[in-house]
């Protein structure tokens, strides 16, 4: 009996243990690509998540982390054109193409070389501006439209046209992540839930603690005395993404010229100057097409993004720009003020 009565106090304090309020959120965070992710969701059960969301993690880099020596794009990147790739490739792949052709190729992930010849690139090997005549020499080596995914026995290869072309994901990568994330709390039933990877979103259903949409900030594009990233605005998002893209987080200076260099890489014209566009927030299906629209828009010029933001009305865009006095302003879809905190 008195064994009976321990097995039964314990399963009790067990079953209670195990109990969740499903409008408390269960919060998760951690490190993942360089950066950091966060994660809230509701569920009435209690979730352990750290796992699953590192096995997420480690499938990327081994796959389409350029900064990963060993990764599947690297050894790709290396000239190996017996390597297979899998079904999560095969999907980013074809979303890049959709961006790419979307933004008349202002989204190309061939620019790689040309990124690590800026000194932006994973392989950090180039600490001087290239010169006009280098840039032109690798040129040849962007263009998105010569290289294709043909499925073979056991997943997917690439083709290219043109050998020495370097391919990375590094302009979608935290989308992609984020929509990877996504869809573990999807397939584990969860209806409710934030993931945000470096600032990139993906918010599904509500937040059941403030009983509202998700709230989440939109950075100005720069940061205040202090060294901290200020909020210019919020918007209410309810399963949707969001990207930005930003060349005023990162850029480099030419001590010989005085010339500002952005990460951003036109790949039409080989540059990597800045633009009166400082900084593209994106608002989409996916994380992994906002990361890829917002992106494109940094690329091109604010006359071309004008062109084409009539032609894409799937996505919302918030573009900010300076004018010729300096000041902040804003290009928007006619759909981006909905999602905006009143």
């Amino acid at each position: 009996m008195k064994k009976l009565l321990v097995v039964a106090f314990v399963f009790l304090f067990i079953s209670c243990g195990e109990k969740q309020d499903p409008n408390v959120a269960q919060t998760f965070v951690g490190n993942a690509i360089g950066t950091t992710y966060g994660i809230q969701l509701f569920h009435s059960e209690p979730l352990e998540i750290t796992n699953d969301v590192q096995d997420i993690i480690d499938l990327f880099n081994e796959s389409m982390s350029t900064w990963v020596a060993d990764s599947k794009i690297n050894q790709i990147n290396a000239g190996d054109s017996t390597v297979v790739v899998g079904e999560a490739f095969k999907e980013v792949f074809n979303y890049a193409k959709q961006v790419h052709a979307d933004t008349d190729g202002y989204f190309d992930p061939t620019v790689g070389n040309l990124v690590n010849a800026y000194g932006f690139g994973a392989d950090g090997s180039q600490e001087n501006v290239p010169t006009k005549k280098q840039v032109d020499s690798l040129m040849k080596y962007v263009g998105f439209d010569k290289m294709n995914l043909i499925s073979v026995d056991n997943g997917y290869q690439i083709t290219s046209q043109q050998t020495g072309m370097y391919l990375e994901f590094n302009a979608i990568g935290k989308g992609t992540l984020v929509d990877y994330i996504a869809r573990m709390l999807d397939e584990k039933g969860v209806e409710n839930y934030l993931v945000e990877v470096g600032g990139e979103v993906v918010a599904k259903g509500r937040n059941l603690e403030k009983d509202s949409d998700w709230l989440v900030g939109v950075n100005a594009p720069k940061k205040s005395k202090t060294g901290e990233t200020m909020a210019l605005m919020a918007l209410n998002l309810k399963d949707k993404a969001m990207a930005g893209s930003g060349n005023y987080r990162k850029f480099k200076l030419d001590e010989d010229s005085g010339q500002e260099y952005v990460h951003t890489v036109n790949p039409l014209t080989g540059e990597a100057v800045p633009s009166n566009v400082v900084a593209v927030n994106v608002i989409a299906s996916n994380c992994t097409l906002a990361d890829g629209y917002a992106t494109a828009f940094m690329a091109m010029s604010l006359e071309k993004s004008k062109q084409l933001l009539p032609k894409l009305d799937h996505i919302e865009v918030l573009i900010m720009y300076l004018d010729e006095y300096g000041m902040l302003r804003f290009e928007k879809t006619a759909g981006f003020d909905s999602y905006v905190k009143k």
